[in-house]
């Protein structure tokens, strides 16, 4: 192995947020075990096109003994990599459901104060087909997971009148995320967007996630970014009327 230019990645620095991975084109990115790594050597051709979307300076250029860049296995991981899949995992309670929050006649018992104001079934991103029925004209709410248990009266202020859809973008795909996001908005006429997501840096990559969504979609949405403190405190909220106003 000769010597050559391949990207390192700081784990001390990395978050897992996932943004460099839909900037790399060979995918040679992914994240394991929470944080972002070389899946080979030779899927990398070492001109750094993902340097710019890590917020953290996770990834540098550096001069190591590596395989050479090999543009025939890139393309054979890439065509493995976006061979038609299954929409979700298997589930058998993921079946599409909406109802109306005013029908749930729901008898409160002595440690419940009011009902759920969920309107809709599957909430996981990775369940949630594309043209389920309540995406029509909806009013979506995508919220990172630990929101609802960080934030006291996420009930009321943010799922009241909403449709939710909820992922960790840390844990799971972000590039599948993306994707999904893409195809939802094209496929349904979305009427807002509101993200609520947490202070902690990985989070912020469901922010960025979306954002590149809408402008893959080519559709114009009203967007809101509410960032949630650990202790449960609004720490940021944008409201913009139209998304392509909130990236100038």
């Amino acid at each position: 192995m000769a010597k050559r230019k391949i990207v390192k990645i700081d784990e001390e620095k990395c978050t897992g947020c996932g943004l460099c991975i839909p900037n790399c084109a060979e995918g040679a990115l992914q994240i394991i075990n929470g944080k972002a790594r070389l899946v080979s050597d030779k899927f990398c051709d070492g001109l750094g096109a993902c340097l710019g979307h890590c917020p953290e300076d996770a990834i540098t250029i550096i001069e190591r003994e590596a395989e050479e860049f090999d543009e025939k296995a890139v393309e054979l991981h890439l065509h493995i990599k976006n061979e038609p899949k299954a929409e979700s995992p298997y589930c058998p309670s993921s079946k599409p459901i909406q109802f109306k929050v005013q029908d749930q006649s729901i008898k409160l018992t002595h440690d419940q104060s009011s009902v759920s104001l969920l309107s809709n079934w599957p909430v996981q991103l990775k369940l949630v087909p594309t043209k389920a029925p309540y995406l029509n004209d909806a009013d979506l709410l995508i919220c990172a997971d630990c929101v609802p248990f960080s934030y006291p009266n996420f009930h009321e202020a943010f799922l009241k009148g909403r449709i939710v859809v909820v992922g960790c973008p840390k844990l799971d795909n972000i590039q599948f995320y993306r994707d999904k996001l893409i195809e939802i908005l094209k496929e349904n006429p979305i009427k807002s967007l509101t993200i609520t997501y947490m202070e902690v840096p990985c989070c912020f990559g469901i922010v960025r996630t979306t954002e590149d969504a809408i402008i893959e979609s080519g559709r114009e949405i009203t967007l809101r970014k509410v960032k949630i403190g650990i202790r449960g405190e609004i720490k940021q909220d944008e409201k913009n009327s139209k998304y392509f106003q909130t990236i100038s």
